[in-house]
């Protein structure tokens, strides 16, 4: 697989890694961004990313209640511009709610369902292209029914957030505060896991395999034999735990104890039990590649 100059500043950017370095590890793997960053590990020259792809589109990432069913969104749109646009985030509004409402089993179910208005949501996303005059896409949505939902919106809809918690002896109105910082910690620490119980097999056993590839490359374990390297590897996984498990995270607002104890403690304050039960974060753009325009070419061909 060839690559090309912008794959190298894409990986780059991804790992902080130099250009040069960036080069050679594109051309050890065939040119596979994913592969790329996982050999500069190994090198240890990267540390461990949390490879979401190039955020490029614009749009909007919505979270929101609507009569106890917590919904985040994400709405495309071509431009900044258009995203701050009063209409468009009424449509994103509107689709939250319809989410709510409706509880689609897919997109495609969405895309059908009705909007308002004698109109189905596919159909009003047509009338907001006509309107707006850009590409409006819902692309995907998440929604939790049950249990107490705390909603948070970062940056005017850069990410959205939803926190789904079970109570026990506990009223929803005294858990919104924590709900928020926690919700604040997803938007900041963005976990890949509720819990290290969550992480997969495949997961942990590639980690592991990055991780004994690391240590067996440092010159200080040269002598070491392989079942001390196991045991370092052992005490990093913990470490990898605690960068990408949201419970077993620090907690932002107080880095002396993880989320998981925090959460111990204010249910204990309050004299019953809470779970936080799952979470969704989705930040605006995420995975998906926007088209890189040269605008001196763009000039010159204005003017043939």
């Amino acid at each position: 697989m060839a690559f090309t100059a912008q794959d190298v500043k894409a990986l780059r950017e991804m790992t902080g890694v130099g250009m040069m370095d960036c080069k050679k590890a594109l051309q050890a793997t065939d040119g596979d961004i994913d592969k790329a960053v996982d050999w500069l590990r190994e090198k240890g020259l990267a540390a461990a990313q949390k490879k979401a792809g190039r955020i490029a589109a614009e749009g909007v990432a919505y979270a929101d209640v609507f009569g106890g069913v917590g919904v985040v969104v994400e709405v495309n749109a071509e431009t900044d511009f258009v995203a701050k646009n009063d209409k468009f985030l009424d449509f994103v509004k509107g689709v939250a709610a319809v989410v709510a409402s409706e509880k689609p089993a897919d997109l495609e179910a969405l895309m059908a369902a009705p909007y308002g208005d004698g109109k189905s949501v596919v159909e009003m996303q047509q009338e907001m292209v006509l309107v707006i005059g850009e590409n409006i896409n819902v692309r995907r949505f998440k929604f939790y029914d049950t249990g107490v939902n705390v909603p948070y919106i970062h940056a005017g809809g850069k990410i959205g957030v939803i926190v789904n918690m079970e109570l026990e002896g506990i009223e929803a109105d005294a858990v919104v505060e924590l709900g928020k910082d926690i919700a604040m910690q997803i938007a900041a620490m963005r976990p890949s896991f509720l819990d290290k119980s969550e992480v997969d097999s495949s997961t942990l056993d590639k980690e592991r395999e990055i991780l004994t590839a690391q240590a067996k490359q440092d010159p200080k374990n040269a002598n070491k034999p392989d079942n001390i390297i196991e045991k370092m590897v052992m005490g990093r996984i913990g470490k990898y735990y605690e960068e990408n498990c949201l419970l077993q995270q620090a907690f932002v607002k107080e880095n002396k104890v993880s989320v998981e104890k925090h959460v111990a403690e204010v249910a204990k304050q309050l004299g019953g039990k809470i779970v936080v039960k799952s979470f969704t974060r989705f930040e605006k753009g995420e995975g998906i590649e926007k088209k890189q325009d040269n605008f001196a070419e763009e000039v010159a061909s204005m003017v043939k």
